[in-house]
């Protein structure tokens, strides 16, 4: 297909994005897809050869480089090697894979627990697999774009009900037949917003309803509850939800996703997602990365304290220099800036000044509230979030948003 000549309203769409994209690289505005040449320790990094503060990360609890980690990973690959012999059903399974479930399960309180190749995937799969033709799933307004994705492949209902309104939600469940089979769904934390579904109130409901329900929880391992194993115990609830979904790529420092729950759930999953009958295993490397980094999180507890802490100054911080941080209550602390160009601008002059920063822009998030979608981990020092904080007063005043 000749992109440049064929006109349809594909090539019209793709011409489209261009021409955003090459104006915004005319005005030295493309912050995205820049490579890290370097990660100097986990809240500094080498970008374009100099050194930056690192506040755009998902690697909260700053594990990114810890000694046991790395160590695990490489004697993985000396034992295994790089790649596994095929897709898990067949001859994909190493022991190693059996292992990591098996800690997943122990650290979120479940009967058993499967692994995916991503976290989009799980979530993609896992609610295609599990729901269909005549069933209905319930999605808050702001989930994530793999619950989305997933919601509209099952070919289920699909309702979405307003961010976090659980009196909007109970009306479509009220409204919902009684005979089918419903899902509930909803991220823990928010990835755009860092705010926190309210979890004893969705469970109530799905409770009431006789809804499964399912939690997003990318954001909350290693961020919510004292020893960090996720919004139950953030909010002193034993096993409440039914499909506990997370991912191994943000506070856990390696690449996949996985499902804990029931044994029936899990062995359903097993012999009938696709995206785990079709797609090849972890890589050695990458599951015993992920297997010894929840046994450090529950090793290193004072990491958890620390990142509390580097939040409460970060978000307490901006605020009191006149930002707009909207309802977060984690570590990632949204910078509302309204207009894209703003977003941009204000990106630009961190970046110039060495704070890695990265803005979120429409249709990532809704027209009208764009902003920087900043991170703190708990590898950041006091005085550095203090020196993030005030680049950003110095952009957003210059810009007129602080005073």
């Amino acid at each position: 297909m000749d992109f440049h000549t064929t006109d349809n309203a594909a090539t019209r769409r793709i011409a489209a994005l261009k021409a955003r994209v090459d104006t915004m690289k005319e005005h030295d505005l493309y912050f995205y897809n820049q490579p890290v040449e370097e990660i100097l320790d986990g809240a500094k990094v080498r970008v374009k050869g100099r050194t930056m503060g690192m506040y755009a990360s998902y690697s909260y609890l700053g594990l990114v480089n810890h000694p046991r980690i790395n160590e695990a990973a490489k004697k993985a690959v000396d034992q295994w090697g790089t790649g596994t012999n095929g897709v898990r059903t067949l001859a994909g399974t190493l022991t190693l894979h059996n292992e990591l479930e098996e800690t997943i399960a122990n650290f979120k309180h479940t009967e058993t627990a499967i692994t995916y190749t991503s976290g989009y995937v799980t979530n993609l799969t896992v609610i295609s697999t599990l729901m269909g033709r005549g069933d209905y799933v319930f999605s808050d307004k702001i989930n994530h774009a793999s619950i989305v994705d997933g919601c509209l492949m099952s070919g289920s209902e699909f309702r979405r009900f307003r961010h976090k309104d659980m009196d909007h939600l109970e009306g479509l469940l009220k409204n919902a037949p009684s005979d089918v089979a419903k899902l509930v769904i909803a991220d823990s934390v928010f990835s755009m917003d860092g705010d926190i579904i309210d979890l004893p109130r969705i469970v109530e409901l799905s409770k009431k309803y006789n809804a499964w329900l399912m939690i997003d929880e990318a954001h909350s391992v290693g961020v919510l509850g004292e020893r960090g194993t996720g919004i139950e115990e953030h909010f002193g609830m034993g096993d409440v939800i039914d499909i506990k979904m997370g991912t191994l790529s943000k506070t856990i420092p390696s690449v996949g996703g996985y499902v804990a729950g029931k044994k029936e759930l899990i062995d359903y999953l097993r012999h009938g997602s696709r995206a785990y009958i079709f797609s090849a295993a972890l890589p050695p490397a990458q599951a015993a990365a992920a297997n010894e980094s929840f046994k450090v999180i529950l090793d290193e507890p004072w990491r958890i304290q620390r990142l509390n802490e580097n939040t409460k100054q970060f978000i307490g911080g901006l605020k009191n220099m006149g930002f707009d941080t909207m309802l977060t209550e984690t570590a990632i602390v949204p910078v509302l800036c309204g207009t894209d160009e703003r977003a941009f601008a204000l990106t630009k002059y961190c970046q110039d000044n060495d704070v890695f920063v990265l803005p979120v822009v429409s249709p990532a998030v809704q027209e009208g509230l764009s902003r920087l979608r900043s991170t703190v981990t708990a590898a950041h020092e006091p005085a550095d979030i203090e020196h993030a904080m005030q680049i950003i007063y110095e952009a957003g005043k210059k810009m007129g948003m602080v005073k």
